[in-house]
């Protein structure tokens, strides 16, 4: 299983997600969206062994968790806005406790609760941070080629770095996927680029 965690410090979390204004009102959910049609889409189908799990920190209330399964997802298109709106369906119910997921479409639950709870729930898996001061994700796949049979999780923010208080007290690896800060989306289908070599 691969799997991705993905910040949305600003990211709406409850009401009436703006189709039209996902980057300003809806705190930047355009992020969000792009990374995980990256995530879960290939060109003709859904890639089935991958879980997306998107932290949505703007409020109103208490953070909100989304997560995306491509082994029973349905009705997730390509269409930025299309995908928003499927996801902005769960931002209209009352939120669940935290660490409780519940289903709100088939292949895609809610819960409450924030980064640290993700990494607690991902504790079987393989967990790095993508940072670009990082060593190279490329280097250890060459160094560690065992790393691809496990679950392998990757944890990626906004345009806000993610700080030691996100991570709750876990500690985690970090690395890198070259020395530049790339865009969420652009960082996911490198990975699974790197990924799908090893295969």
């Amino acid at each position: 299983m691969r799997r991705f965690a993905v910040i949305g410090h600003r990211a709406m979390a409850r009401g009436k997600l703006p189709l039209n204004d996902l980057a300003g009102a809806g705190g930047r959910f355009d992020v969000l969206v792009r990374a995980t049609t990256a995530a879960l889409l290939t060109s003709h189908g859904l890639r089935e062994d991958v879980e997306v799990i998107l932290h949505l920190g703007g409020g109103p209330g208490p953070a909100r968790r989304l997560r995306l399964n491509g082994t029973n997802l349905r009705g997730l298109h390509a269409d930025e806005r299309s995908a928003a709106g499927m996801l902005g369906k769960a931002l209209l119910k009352p939120q669940p406790p935290r660490g409780q997921w519940r289903e709100v479409t088939p292949g895609l639950d809610e819960s409450g609760g924030a980064l640290a709870d993700t990494l607690r729930e991902w504790s079987d898996s393989t967990v790095f941070v993508l940072d670009a001061e990082a060593p190279s994700f490329d280097g250890m796949l060459v160094g560690q080629p065992e790393l691809v049979e496990g679950d392998l999780g990757f944890v990626l923010s906004d345009d806000k770095p993610l700080t030691e208080a996100d991570l709750g007290g876990h500690a985690v690896d970090r690395c890198s996927l070259g020395d530049r800060w790339l865009q969420g989306h652009a960082a996911v289908h490198i990975v699974h680029w790197l990924l799908d070599r090893q295969a």
